[in-house]
């Protein structure tokens, strides 16, 4: 997708990057366009941090849930203003870039139509949004940016995508005098321990003697090399973590290392525009070599904050049901956080609900359910307000929510909000059996995997209610109960299919048209959708409406067939319709492309009825079907079935036929019942729907 270059447009656009990083003080940002016929973001320059950590997101597609996105679609400036503030919009970014940084994004539009995106960067230093001024310089850098784009674009040679994204080069710092030189020589000498320098990519640039000694080998093997690629030693999740943390917050960082066998060194990061310098002591554990007070805590690191985005996210991509969510959260999250217990929270009808609970009592949970949201609770608050609280001590919960009683035993809490929309739709109890402090890092990536778990229960309250609505409308459109009818005996199954929660197209139904006679009929619309159930329904009111004016079973078929044709649903589907006169005890019965009907004779042989199949309804308007006379006499038992109760993946279907028709023959004829229940419990696990119809002649 990449282009050949056109210098002079770079360097303008470098320009124009720059200008608007200065402006409102940005330390780097990252520039995507919009290229024709396309209508996804791709990032095109980066500057100011390494490409390695914006892979995730060079190409951004309408609908991402970043801030690029949505600056793009809602065409608006979105500001996040630090770690938390990500944590609770954006989780997943929060996840992967568990840092102190501040954001903003914003669309590039020229000539009425968007071009593009711009990222901007600032220090986590930075606690306040952008001032008029910057505001102004962030606007004015986007419309120079997409008259940029659009010149191009208008020449014919609009800016695309290369195989990687441009990478500006930091500032240039001014040369040192000789002089200079030599005196920042001899400071750097001084200092205690090693000192070396790294630039924007986390290459070596400089390391002093004391430093290569310190860190085990020569000047001129670490010289152009990563740290964690020229010593093995170093190849651990905190090293790169630490190194990303500073060059994203452009705060200093510090961690420990032990150096094979038994050399634990203290490494201090202090980054600017043009790289990080390191400073290298001996320390660790036993020696003093704790992260000095004044530098950050490190919080969890980036690999264990991977862990919990990897595992939890898969799995609530598999979660189907708010129960679901709520065991997945279970059984992740609490083993990887070292928490023994969590309750999941949601609001309703301005009242406190539980969904459901691990590791904690019943009754201790239920006194909780029901209460107002005006309640002064823990999980009402965080649930109207959005805002998370964490809590060490007990001493810290009850300050905060004065009638909260310690009956539940636990040391430290965190109570998270559940987001999904930029709006809490619930909330998450964590509880901690031992004192646990929360530091910065930690409570972002709580924040975070808590609002992955409010988008999954998001999608699981809508996946339940749905369920809900095609049970009620499975329910709707199937008999509550058949009619009684003199002489006849009669057994139903509906069975839903295994998968999915989509409404079914099978159907069943019994029609008493007077005295002595009787219709029944099965079918089964193709698809599992609301579409195959409103013409379920359909083709169950046509089949009733022509059998009750006494249509024959052919006929009935053929006026059914022409009102579907007519309505030209886009669906297909089969049928049977059987006539029953139970005086003469005699049978008339039509197919439409259904599987045949069994009859189990009074002396249990099984008889396959060789009525032609016919035409499925709804293809062809003036469709002709045949009908075919049977005796149905007392004894009898005739069996009308959809294709889910014989068709299974790598079964042939007259084996499953065969298979069936064997049930039938030992199946008891007398309790209709139970042998409606043991063909259904013999059925291969639905991958469709199932639905049985059982008749025989009685007394």
């Amino acid at each position: 997708m990449g282009t050949a270059r056109d210098t002079a447009l770079d360097a303008a656009m470098d320009a124009a990057m720059d200008a608007v990083a200065r402006g409102s003080g940005a330390f780097g940002g990252m520039l995507y366009v919009l290229p024709p016929d396309d209508d996804a973001l791709w990032l095109v320059t980066i500057a100011g941090v390494p490409q390695e950590i914006a892979v995730p997101w060079r190409r951004v597609a309408p609908n991402d849930p970043t801030p690029v996105a949505d600056a793009v679609r809602e065409h608006r400036l979105v500001w996040v203003g630090g770690r938390e503030e990500m944590a609770l919009q954006y989780p997943r970014q929060a996840l992967v870039l568990p840092y102190d940084f501040a954001l903003a994004a914003a669309p590039i539009t020229a000539g009425g139509s968007v071009r593009g995106g711009l990222v901007l960067l600032w220090s986590g230093l930075r606690s306040t949004r952008l001032s008029a001024e910057e505001r102004d310089a962030v606007e004015a850098g986007c419309h120079r940016l997409g008259e940029l784009l659009r010149q191009a674009a208008d020449r014919g040679a609009p800016v695309l995508p290369g195989d990687r994204p441009r990478a500006l080069r930091p500032p240039a710092g001014r040369p040192p005098s000789p002089g200079e030189a030599a005196a920042l020589s001899g400071f750097v000498d001084r200092l205690p321990g090693g000192s070396c320098a790294l630039d924007v990519n986390g290459r070596i640039t400089f390391v002093t003697p004391a430093a290569a000694d310190l860190l085990g080998a020569a000047a001129g093997d670490l010289v152009g090399a990563l740290p964690w690629e020229a010593l093995p030693w170093m190849d651990v999740p905190q090293v790169e973590d630490r190194y990303r943390a500073a060059l994203v917050s452009r705060l200093p960082q510090a961690f420990t290392v032990l150096r094979p066998p038994e050399t634990w060194l203290a490494f201090e990061l202090y980054p600017d525009p043009t790289g990080i310098s390191v400073r290298i002591t001996r320390g660790g554990p036993s020696e003093g070599g704790a992260p000095p007070p004044s530098l950050p805590s490190a919080g969890p690191g980036r690999a264990t904050v991977l862990y919990h985005l990897m595992h939890l996210a898969s799995t609530l991509t598999e979660a189907v049901g708010v129960q679901d969510v709520i065991e997945q959260t279970a059984d992740q999250l609490l083993p990887a956080l070292g928490a023994q217990a969590m309750v999941l929270m949601t609001g309703e009808d301005g009242r406190l609900r539980i969904l459901g609970h691990r590791g904690y009592r019943t009754e201790v949970v239920a006194r909780f359910d029901a209460l107002p949201l005006s309640s002064d609770v823990p999980g009402a608050d965080v649930l109207t307000t959005g805002v998370p609280g964490f809590f060490a001590t007990f001493d810290e919960l009850r300050h905060a929510y004065p009638a909260t009683v310690h009956e539940d035993g636990m040391a430290a809490w965190a109570l998270l909000p559940l987001i999904a929309s930029g709006h809490p739709i619930g909330s998450l109890l964590l509880s901690f059996e031992r004192p646990h402090v929360f530091p910065p890092g930690e409570r972002a990536a709580l924040t975070s995997l808590a609002g992955l778990i409010g988008q999954a229960l998001d999608r699981a309250r809508l996946y339940d209610a749905k369920h809900h609505l095609a049970h009620r409308l499975q329910s709707a459109l199937l008999p509550h109960t058949l009619p009684r009818v003199p002489g006849l005996r009669v057994a139903a199954r509906y069975l839903p299919a295994a998968r999915g929660l989509d409404v079914g197209g099978d159907f069943y139904d019994l029609i008493r048209l007077d005295e002595h006679t009787a219709g029944a009929t099965i079918g089964d619309v193709q698809g599992h959708n609301v579409d195959a159930a409103a013409l379920m329904g359909q083709v169950r009111t046509a089949v009733h409406a022509h059998a009750t004016v006494g249509a024959s079973p052919d006929d009935v078929l053929a006026r059914t067939n022409r009102l579907l044709t007519d309505l030209d649903p886009g669906l297909f589907t089969s049928c049977v319709y059987v006539h029953l006169d139970l005086a003469t005890r005699r049978a008339c019965l039509a197919t439409a492309g259904h599987p045949p009907p069994l009859l189990r004779h009074a002396d249990g042989h099984i008889q396959l009825l060789p009525v032609p199949p016919g035409l499925l309804l709804g293809i062809e308007p003036d469709t002709l079907y045949t009908a075919l006379e049977f005796d149905l006499p007392l004894g009898s038992v005739l069996a009308l079935y959809t294709d889910g109760l014989v068709e299974a993946p790598g079964v042939d279907l007259d084996d499953a036929t065969a298979a069936l028709a064997g049930l039938l023959e030992h199946a008891d004829p007398t309790d209709l019942d139970a042998m409606a229940d043991t063909l259904i419990r013999h059925s291969p696990t639905p991958g469709d729907d199932i639905a049985l119809l059982l008749i025989s002649p009685g007394p």
